[in-house]
């Protein structure tokens, strides 16, 4: 009776919200819609929203209803929601629609109020059937680690709004930290740089443009890692005229250099925090990393210098939550974390 019954496993994070259907991924787009200032009506979502984002007339205004995390504006949310999912499904309002149950991943920090806000989202947004993850136990599924076992893991996902780092055994988190350093703070400090540095304004997606094209968190790479200066055009903040610079990845290894290691110091408290035997599995095992933030050049090697332990960035670290998510829809009996 599967035609009686869709099931959709979601990722709904700060910057991007990814689905997976039946194994496959059905939909990858930024976690932002365009609505009309006067009326409130969707105008736009995901991708055609974001190409939006910036370049607005008063009458239309971009939203991300996600902050940290977490939902910050509860109607754009169930809006965005209820786009997606009929994106993913093909599902119009009907009283013969299937039914739908969905699994979706939350940061480690959410509260009982921000987890009431995302079933809450998804029940209005056509679900009929809602079961949560942690993202960090979704990330720890996806790369491939087995969970259940009596075997120390550790997890550091660097994503928009939150950073999650967890240490799971014998499917638990044993010690975590949630922090809102991420991505989006990587892109502001890019942005105060051009100001600063270079007297020159830019939004947050050139900012981000920077990141992805240059981005690193160290002064010095191998000659293969190495990537092309990128030349960036804004407007110069004294005279207002056009003014172009050239940037490369040593000087963006300068500006977000205080914000990773924010990031180190939070892996080294939960470090710190674990228990010894699990923390001599984590030695053997290596730490992996997940997230778009882990995708910034030399991460890894940065982090293992810091804590003497081997880093390793997972395979597609983008989808990694989504892909456990994916996996705990499938198999959620034999999970006990996952919660109604």
């Amino acid at each position: 009776m599967a035609f009686l019954r869709q099931e959709l496993a979601i990722d709904l994070g700060t910057a991007n919200t990814v689905i997976f259907k039946d194994d496959n991924v059905v939909l990858d787009e930024p976690s932002i819609i365009a609505t009309d200032t006067k009326t409130g009506k969707l105008m736009a979502l995901g991708t055609q929203a974001q190409l939006m984002e910036e370049h607005t007339p008063p009458g239309i205004t971009t939203v991300r209803p996600l902050m940290n995390g977490v939902i910050a504006d509860y109607d754009a949310a169930e809006m965005m929601l209820t786009g997606f999912i009929r994106k993913a499904t093909g599902r119009r309002k009907s009283i013969l629609a299937p039914a739908l149950r969905v699994v979706i991943g939350i940061p480690g920090g959410s509260t009982p109020v921000d987890m009431r806000s995302i079933r809450d989202s998804a029940s209005h947004a056509g679900a009929h059937d809602v079961e949560m993850i942690y993202e960090p136990m979704a990330s720890a599924l996806g790369i491939g680690l087995d969970v259940t076992a009596p075997n120390g893991n550790m997890i550091v996902d660097i994503g928009g709004g939150t950073t999650e780092i967890a240490v799971i055994s014998l499917g638990g988190i044993v010690e975590s930290a949630s922090i809102h350093i991420a991505g989006n703070e990587i892109t502001t400090d890019i942005i105060d740089h051009m100001a600063q540095q270079h007297n020159i304004h830019v939004g947050r997606t050139t900012a981000d443009q920077i990141k992805f094209a240059v981005g690193s968190v160290l002064p010095e790479l191998d000659e293969a890692e190495e990537p092309e200066p990128i030349a960036v055009t804004g407007r110069n903040m004294v005279t207002g005229l056009p003014l172009e610079a050239t940037i490369d990845y040593r000087e963006i290894a300068m500006c977000i250099d205080k914000t990773i290691a924010k990031i180190e110091n939070e892996i080294l408290k939960v470090l710190q925090k674990t228990p010894p035997e699990l923390y001599s599995n984590i030695v053997r095992n290596g730490v992996w990393l997940a997230g778009g933030g882990s995708l910034l050049r030399g991460i890894a090697k940065r982090f293992a210098a810091k804590v003497n332990i081997p880093f390793h960035v997972a395979e597609d670290p983008l989808k990694a939550v989504a892909r456990g998510t994916c996996l705990a829809l499938k198999g959620s009996d034999r999970y006990p974390f996952m919660m109604k």
